[in-house]
């Protein structure tokens, strides 16, 4: 059970620093932002889409 909630949180995580390196912010935001999804790996991609996604 954990694996699959391992990798559920991992491929998530993977397609956030996907959508952060495709989007059109600032390199330093978004470097910013991949540091956090790294370090924070449940609560970065939910910290990205309700801050940065409503610019």
């Amino acid at each position: 059970m954990y694996r699959i909630i391992s990798l559920l949180i991992l491929v998530v995580d993977v397609l956030v620093i996907v959508d952060i390196v495709r989007s059109r912010m600032a390199n330093e935001r978004k470097i910013l932002w991949v540091l956090v999804v790294v370090f924070l790996p449940l609560v970065g991609p939910i910290l990205y889409y309700l801050l940065e996604k409503k610019r």
